[in-house]
């Protein structure tokens, strides 16, 4: 089968595709015919080696996607060939099959296509942050922080569902637009404008209860300062680049907390309450309640050109990986 192969924790053009055997499937494991893979900015790290965690080499890297079951492993049940399906991969989802451990993979509701094999990610971990670890209520207010990317666009339309009011921060005009679009009450455009001073004068001086925070560095700081009393702060990723040093007094001050979100890790530990909160996002999508922005489809072939959209930043929504000879509509 054709795969995206790492071979060494290299810069991104260093990834090839190759001819490899197709995975083992091991007991308690499901084999998938792959369609689509969503392309997030943590495979671009791992694949560099920047990521909290480095698989042994070679692999294939690839974190989410969606299918078609191809065979069930010993003890799998609920599964079975030809059930279309999204899975939660870690590893593996850039190439034409992949094994994944059956409670990492969701039924997809009828009508919704494979490009929901990019939502796994993206809206697992802001409903995640949003629900479970920050406990956002209705009527608080909302900051997120790269409000046009992947997760932070996630996070948009999510926080609006779930009742806040949310404020959307980006680099550009176009970015804040889709983020209105998807239910952004306020904007600030933090290319051009103070971060801080922007928040006091759409909150009257109080600040936020929950800011969203996947991309670190000087930016965390003053969404820090930023919060509400009680406040907390989602500490998501840094896409920056930087690790931001928080000051503890800035959260003294203010009685706030801030909160490391991994979802992936999470996943594997708390399989049950992440399989319900899958439910209720493929719910919601089935429903049309939200609409992933999908910004590009890549074919296979052009994964280091996925990755490096992504890793640049120039993606406004989710960017797909068309895995399958013939699945470019994957729509």
């Amino acid at each position: 089968m054709k795969a995206a192969l790492c071979e060494a924790f290299a810069p991104l053009d260093a990834l090839r595709i190759a001819e490899v055997a197709a995975p083992a499937l091991a007991p308690g494991h499901v084999l998938i015919d792959v369609h689509a893979a969503g392309v997030n900015f943590p495979d671009g790290l791992i694949v560099q080696g920047r990521y909290q965690t480095r698989p042994p080499l070679p692999f294939v890297p690839g974190a989410e996607l969606a299918g078609v079951v191809a065979a069930v492993g010993e003890g799998v049940e609920g599964f079975a060939p030809g059930d279309r399906i999204a899975a939660f991969s870690g590893t593996g989802g850039f190439a034409e099959q992949a094994t994944v451990p059956a409670a990492q993979i969701y039924h997809l509701p009828d009508g919704v296509d494979f490009t929901a094999g990019g939502l796994l990610i993206t809206h697992g971990t802001s409903y995640h942050a949003l629900k479970d670890r920050a406990a956002l209520r209705p009527g608080e207010t909302l900051l997120v922080l790269g409000a046009g990317g992947g997760v932070g666009l996630a996070a948009v339309e999510l926080g609006a569902i779930m009742g806040a009011r949310v404020i959307a921060a980006a680099s550009t005009e176009e970015k804040l637009a889709l983020a209105r679009s998807r239910g952004a009450a306020e904007t600030i455009l933090y290319s051009q404008q103070d971060l801080r001073e922007a928040v006091k004068a759409l909150t009257d001086g109080r600040g936020v209860d929950v800011v969203y925070d996947p991309v670190g560095g000087a930016m965390s700081i003053a969404a820090v300062k930023a919060l509400a009393w009680g406040g907390r702060h989602l500490v998501v990723g840094f896409a920056g680049g930087d690790i931001p040093q928080i000051p503890a007094n800035l959260l003294l001050l203010k009685s706030a907390s801030s909160i490391g979100v991994l979802w992936g890790n999470s996943v594997r530990a708390e399989p049950t309450p992440h399989a319900r909160n899958i439910a209720d996002l493929f719910g919601w999508l089935a429903d049309g309640r939200i609409r992933p922005a999908v910004d590009r489809v890549f074919p296979l072939d052009q994964v280091v050109a996925a990755l490096e959209h992504v890793m640049e930043r120039r993606a406004q929504g989710k960017v797909i990986l068309a895995v399958r000879p013939g699945s470019e509509d994957v729509r």
